[in-house]
């Protein structure tokens, strides 16, 4: 019989929804205490009402002094931090290169990549004082193969994928994993920024023929947070229905 996990402290950014619900409710069900971090504080709250041993949190995760607030203040009121999962992001426009807006590249590094930057290194300062650490990001299959009319969101989450083979290679000594997730399509609200065409284009590309599930995310997504996943870290563990070939 597998022992009990000892319950941490988890932030998961963006867990008021999408894929980082799912996720906070796991991690939850697990026993962990869980801060849900949205730049909506109403809708964070609701989200934390629903879950056991959870609480809201409104957090503008582009903004590294707003970050590292918020670190020190779920530290404080639920104790040291063992786990984050990065989840917070967005598509973006879907323009042609050409004609990609530059605003739109900056809100999408901003989000996508800045913002992962600026909570992997408030949590990493926190998880070295104690030893033990645990993080989760949330990367793309598009950062692997990049998408078409999608070239900020690609580029990021290629840099979420660099990032995180680079914090995770350098604390490989330590106790602290570091490792990403790279779905295909998922069926969550984010797909409703995509049109009816890209979204059939996406299907396309996933061999299973159907768009993933976010619980199939997010239990995967709790074995990586968990103290079983001692061995693996600078890794990138695909969800993508048989798309990825690397």
């Amino acid at each position: 019989m597998r022992p009990a996990e000892t319950s941490r402290v988890a932030i998961v950014t963006g867990g008021a929804g999408g894929l980082g619900f799912p996720i906070a409710e796991q991690l939850a069900a697990r026993g962990h205490k869980v801060a849900i971090w949205d730049i909506n504080g109403e809708r964070a709250k609701a989200a934390a009402a629903k879950l056991q041993r959870a609480r809201g949190y409104v957090v503008d995760v582009t903004d590294a002094a707003a970050v590292a607030t918020a670190t020190s203040q779920v530290v404080e009121e639920l104790g040291p931090l063992g786990i984050l999962v990065t989840c917070a992001g967005h598509n973006g426009p879907l323009k042609e290169f050409a004609e990609y807006p530059i605003d739109g590249w900056r809100f999408v590094m901003s989000l996508n990549l800045d913002a992962v930057f600026h909570c992997c290194q408030a949590a990493v300062r926190e998880m070295l004082k104690t030893g033990y650490g645990r993080i989760v990001n949330m990367a793309s299959i598009a950062g692997k193969e990049g998408n078409p009319n999608a070239v900020a969101y690609s580029a990021s989450k290629a840099g979420v994928i660099g990032l995180t083979k680079s914090i995770g290679k350098e604390l490989a000594r330590t106790q602290i994993r570091v490792n990403c997730v790279a779905p295909a399509a998922i069926e969550t609200e984010m797909l409703d920024q995509l049109t009816p065409e890209f979204r059939a284009y996406v299907i396309s590309k996933i061999p299973v023929g159907r768009l993933g599930r976010a619980e199939e995310v997010a239990s995967l997504v709790t074995w990586l947070a968990s103290e079983e996943c001692s061995f693996s870290t600078g890794a990138v563990f695909d969800v993508s229905g048989g798309r990825a070939t690397y």
